[in-house]
């Protein structure tokens, strides 16, 4: 029996991609860009010497330049997500680690296997841009997770800042400099853009359209009434804030309850895929007997079909919606 290593060498090189994109990003921006660290970025910048000006300017450039570059036709597919996580990449910047990463898994590729040129070609493409999307994926969904969380804590102490006597505008700025990243950087450049004469629901709103969340609309919509029609701002957030814990106790125990749900869908999908890699590493030429025939190449289609079919069913069954 020969047991082939190749796809194990797929899987490490793709790995490697996404480790070494995780690498550059830290070297490039720093310790204070990453979600695992609590130092607020903005802040750090002040302390540095940066000017507020250009801190804001800074900021904001990263907040919005991933939207403007969907027109771009692979960057689209990644857009979206580079905007929620908030990749300080710019999107030239992310095209080109795609390409440096396809040519690296290209020379991986290489090196550790014995595939064709043009298998190599797709796969080390597939890997580059692959690679890139999983990670920025993962850093938004860590990033939006991370702000949901601290939410319901900055609301409470804007209730807190307001009972004392501070304006709004104070407010956010002590929520800036208290809270730790990532809301602490997006509370600190509205609370910038107010200093600057921008409208605070406004700001809040497009914050909240930007992250697409929907407790932040709920803040948005508050503020924005109180500006309007007058009342305790203080008392309106008071009760928001409560609403947002309850909403998020009320997420974390449905995930807690279809975790067992999502893993077995999660299993379910890809463990015909984990056989058919299995199968082809313990005894590669299993199906020597069989592919030479005309039924072959449309039976596997179809098993195919079923399989992508599966994992989008499979998703949508385990997908619960409160």
């Amino acid at each position: 029996m020969v047991i082939s290593a190749e796809p194990l060498i797929y899987g490490l090189i793709f790995i490697s991609v996404i480790v070494l994109v995780e690498g550059i990003y830290l070297t490039v921006f720093g310790k204070s860009i990453s979600l695992n660290s609590r130092v607020n970025r903005r802040l750090e910048m002040l302390e540095k010497g940066v000017g507020r000006e250009q801190v804001l300017e800074q900021l904001r450039k990263e907040m919005s330049q991933h939207m403007k570059a969907r027109s771009i036709p692979i960057y689209s597919i990644l857009a979206e997500k580079a905007q929620k996580a908030n990749i300080a990449f710019t999107p030239q910047q992310l095209m080109l680690i795609m390409a440096v990463l396809a040519v690296i898994s290209f020379i991986g590729l290489t090196i550790g296997t014995a595939a064709s040129l043009p298998v190599r070609a797709i796969l080390a493409v597939v890997m580059g841009v692959g690679g890139v999307y999983v990670w920025v994926n993962n850093k938004a969904r860590k990033r939006l997770a991370l702000i949901e969380e601290q939410l319901p804590d900055a609301v409470e102490l804007m209730v807190r800042s307001l009972r004392v006597g501070h304006p709004f505008s104070s407010a956010l700025a002590i929520v800036a400099k208290e809270v730790p990243d990532p809301l602490a950087s997006e509370m600190g450049v509205i609370s910038d853009e107010a200093a600057y004469g921008r409208d605070v629901g406004e700001a809040l709103k497009d914050m909240a359209e930007r992250l697409d969340m929907q407790d932040l609309r709920f803040l948005a919509v508050a503020v924005t009434i109180q500006q309007v029609s007058g009342g305790n701002l203080a008392e309106i957030l008071d009760g928001l804030a409560k609403v947002i814990r309850a909403r998020f106790k009320l997420f974390r125990r449905v995930k807690a309850i279809t975790a067992e749900a999502k893993w077995s869908g999660m299993f379910l999908s890809i463990f015909p895929i984990g056989a058919l890699v299995m199968i082809n590493v313990i005894q590669p030429d299993y199906y020597d007997d069989v592919k030479e025939t005309a039924a072959f190449i449309p039976a596997a289609l179809v098993v195919a079909g079923f399989l992508v079919a599966n994992v989008f069913v499979m998703r949508a069954l385990v997908n619960i919606k409160v």
